[in-house]
């Protein structure tokens, strides 16, 4: 009987991130193949952006307390999703990292919870 593939997540972060450390370490940590996306050798792709913004909604994808959002001047803008899935797009730095993707699964940012939560649908 051939061996069970480790499951793979898809994780869109910065290596030298807090929060995405935490997620590959989660992740590692329970065996799972692990393909990270540096976003700053290589930028996230609109197409998989945009399942993201579908997923979760483009104001649960940014970083409004972050400093690069405080440094482009939004707080005071008001978005909507496309245009907010724009600049989100044009500046990965405005991102709640890490952006995860098991399966059909998604999340934005340190979520521990959504990740446990996938884990115990995976062993149900």
């Amino acid at each position: 009987m051939p061996p069970i593939p480790a499951p793979r997540v898809q994780i869109f972060g910065y290596e030298n991130d807090q929060p995405t450390r935490a997620g590959v370490r989660f992740f590692k940590e329970r065996r799972f193949e692990i393909h990270l996306v540096d976003l700053r050798k290589r930028p996230i792709a609109a197409g998989e952006l945009r399942r993201f913004v579908e997923r979760l909604g483009a104001r649960s994808l940014a970083d409004r307390s972050g400093k690069a959002w405080r440094d482009a001047g939004l707080e005071y803008l008001r978005m909507d999703d496309a245009e907010l899935a724009e600049r989100l797009l044009a500046d990965p730095h405005l991102l709640r990292l890490p952006l995860v993707r098991y399966g059909n699964s998604f999340s934005a940012g340190k979520d521990e919870a959504a990740w446990r939560a996938w884990l115990a649908a995976e062993k149900a």
